[in-house]
């Protein structure tokens, strides 16, 4: 087992103090223990012996911290070491460090370092189960705990049976399930895998029945022993001599006070909560992380920007091709806020915080108060420079909450600066206060680091296409051979011109359903998420610009790969022999893969001298999409939209070996749906002579 007993023994400490932390706090402190572990805590504290501490506490709740008020300045981002921009003289409502510390013992754990994110997994010899990360599902759990008691009751667990367990044993336990917390499980990159969260909801919903169940058992047998004694009591009282003056009755009377009450006792003091506990505690060490939740309010906000919907669509959940509606609250839509506003993101804190105001004013119940949310609009509205609805809102703030501890102070900062800005007016000089805000209170999206940004959003929205009549002209529908293959020749293959130039081509009837769903079961217990190569260093690290899990299948694995790889080896005429492992991709919440190129633009790449490059792409796609997901190239205007079961088929390269920059192409935010993919990446080597080169450098 590479789980080193001393993990047993030594807790986790923290690591060397981040930006916005305090080492002298940090330092030598108790990694915190998996939340919700307090029944176990409370169980193993009452063992008599066992090797070294469970460990202490539960982990810390995230720290809120805001700017002092006697000295204004920029904000700094606790733990994500980059500063965010914040107008100098105003206070801003608090953020939120949801910066979680990883364990910095390194005993008896392996990283991952190949094609897959770099993450953190248990290696013990008993871990490996296909749903999740580590191996430790919450009925692997519970399994080992009733293997090693050997009792369970229809409530759950019982607490003189699991204190019955080895000091030893529960110490392991808790260790493998902290392995399992550790894991960065990142939910929110792959919809297939986030199906596992709707089981484990369904299965907690169940015991927490089963909790009910027995605590109104409980209390209907209090209820009626009340109504027994309050009848015998009321008989009884009416004439205590002569009740007693019957020996039956004066010796019920004794046995009921000494035994029958002591039973009801106990009754009352029955801990029915043990088996939902301890079933909530184990379930819990698998739950969406708060990077979960950021991640998939960023996804939702980057679906809102790709395809153009305003918050009011969003949160109605008015989106098209959806089986199941849904709809986001007053404290949904100020959640979204305050996560974008935790992210410098004010253009979207923005757009939120108008949303949650609105539907608060059409009267819709809810915890958060309009006090917190003019709070934050105000702020993020400032920060876009409009100083009038700044002003506006911290007025509408002040006169719900007078005595608040930044409104006033901002408003005369606000007022201050509208002074200078009307001064400035007069002597005919160009304020630079209010450039960025607009009539209405709209706001310009802010531009980021991609060029073809919004070529690449109109194209995902089927805006833009470059396919004109004469171009349609030029492409035809044909049956493929692989020019005469003997494994085509009977049953050839439906083939569809895509575009002209570049070549891409669509085949039909690629994979069956039942190769399709072979492909996603092998894939989906390797699933991790999907990484991209640091263009200055070449390492591999996980993107933004990249949301999806992917996992690379052998042909050892399974017949139906080889089977896979060999077709598409007849269909494309280029020999598998060179090329890489299949990939299988599933995009999570607005999964998207923005514009990149397959081939390699890096010199020191180590597999172009004995590989060769990326010669082709051959991509397959195995479900269908309700809404979003093509396949674009933003430098010719195309859109490619996926359709379970065929594949598409494009070359990286020209025939000099040259990369063609044409093909620089995106995946698509997926709208509504679940997209699952595979692609085969070619090399050059070994294809040298099926497909030789041109006698120019475009060819």
């Amino acid at each position: 087992m590479s789980c080193s007993i001393e993990l047993l023994l030594k807790p986790c400490l923290f690591p060397s103090a981040g930006p916005g932390q305090d080492s002298s706090s940090t330092a030598g402190r108790r990694l915190p223990v998996v939340p919700g572990l307090q029944l176990f805590q409370a169980l193993r504290s009452r063992l008599e012996a066992g090797p070294g501490e469970a460990g202490a506490g539960r982990a810390g709740e995230a720290a809120e911290r805001g700017l002092p008020l006697e000295v204004p300045r920029p904000f700094w981002k606790a733990g994500r070491g980059r500063r965010v921009a914040v107008r100098r003289g105003s206070f801003p409502p608090p953020r939120e460090n949801s910066g979680k510390p990883p364990c910095a013992s390194s005993r008896g754990w392996d990283r991952h370092t190949s094609e897959q994110p770099a993450r953190l997994h248990c290696t013990s010899g008993v871990l490996g189960h296909r749903n999740y990360p580590t191996g430790l599902d919450p009925g692997s759990i519970k399994s080992i705990i009733l293997s090693l008691t050997g009792a369970r009751t229809r409530q759950g667990w019982q607490i003189p049976t699991l204190l019955k367990m080895k000091s030893w044993i529960l110490s392991l336990l808790l260790t493998c399930i902290s392995c399992t917390w550790h894991t960065q499980a990142e939910f929110f990159t792959s919809i297939g895998q986030m199906t596992d969260l709707i089981y484990a909801e369904k299965d907690l919903v169940q015991s927490l029945k089963e909790y009910i169940q027995a605590e109104e058992s409980k209390l209907s047998k209090i209820k009626s022993w009340a109504e027994k004694m309050d009848a015998l009591t009321m008989k009884s009282a009416s004439d205590p001599e002569g009740y007693l003056a019957h020996p039956v009755n004066a010796y019920k009377l004794v046995k009921r006070l000494n035994t029958d009450w002591l039973e009801l006792e106990n009754l009352v003091l029955q801990d029915s909560t043990s088996g939902f506990i301890a079933n909530l505690t184990i379930q819990r060490q698998l739950f969406p992380t708060e990077e979960d939740e950021t991640g998939a309010a960023k996804a939702l906000m980057r679906l809102q920007d790709t395809y153009r919907l305003d918050p009011e669509t969003m949160s109605q959940g008015r989106l098209p091709g959806t089986k199941y509606r849904s709809s986001l609250t007053v404290d949904d839509c100020f959640g979204m806020g305050k996560i974008a506003y935790n992210e410098g993101d004010y253009y979207h804190t923005v757009l939120w915080m108008q949303q949650a105001l609105k539907q608060h004013n059409e009267g819709e119940d809810a915890a958060v108060t309009k006090v917190e949310i003019l709070d934050y609009l105000s702020f993020a509205v400032f920060q876009l420079g409009d100083l009038h609805r700044a002003v506006e809102l911290t007025r509408r703030l002040i006169s719900l909450d007078s005595a608040h501890e930044r409104a006033g102070s901002n408003l005369r900062y606000f007022e201050k600066l509208l002074e200078k800005e009307r001064v400035a007016k007069l002597l005919n000089k160009t304020s630079t206060i209010t450039e960025s805000a607009t009539q209405g209170g709209l706001y310009e999206r802010p531009a980021d680091y991609l060029p073809e940004r919004d070529t690449y959003e109109a194209l995902c929205r089927g805006e833009g296409v470059k396919m004109t009549p004469r171009r349609q002209k030029r492409l035809f529908c044909r049956y493929h051979d692989g020019n005469r293959n003997p494994h085509l020749v009977i049953a050839p293959f439906k083939e569809e011109d895509e575009w002209d130039s570049p070549y891409i081509v669509r085949y039909y009837d690629v994979m069956s359903h039942e190769e399709i769903e072979k492909i996603k079961e092998l894939a989906k217990p390797k699933l991790a998420r999907a990484t991209v190569r640091d263009p200055k260093t070449g390492v591999l690290t996980v993107a933004n610009y990249r949301v999806s899990k992917s996992s690379w299948l052998e042909e050892h694995d399974d017949p139906v790969v080889a089977r896979v790889n060999h077709r598409m080896q007849h269909i494309t005429g280029l020999t598998v022999k060179t090329a890489e492992l299949l990939q299988v991709a599933n995009y999570g919440m607005g999964g998207q893969y923005e514009p990149h190129f397959d081939f390699s633009r890096r010199p020191f790449d180590s597999t172009l001298k004995t590989e060769g490059n990326r010669l082709a792409t051959f991509l397959n796609y195995m479900s269908d999409v309700e809404a979003g997901g093509a396949t674009v190239f933003p430098d010719f205007g195309a859109a490619i939209w996926p359709q379970k079961g065929t594949a598409v088929f494009w070359y990286n390269l020209f025939r000099s070996g040259e990369g063609d920059y044409r093909t620089r192409h995106a995946a698509c935010p997926v709208l509504v749906g679940c997209k699952w993919v595979s692609n085969k990446w070619f090399h050059e080597r070994g294809n040298e002579f099926l497909r030789p080169c041109g006698s120019t450098e475009v060819d």
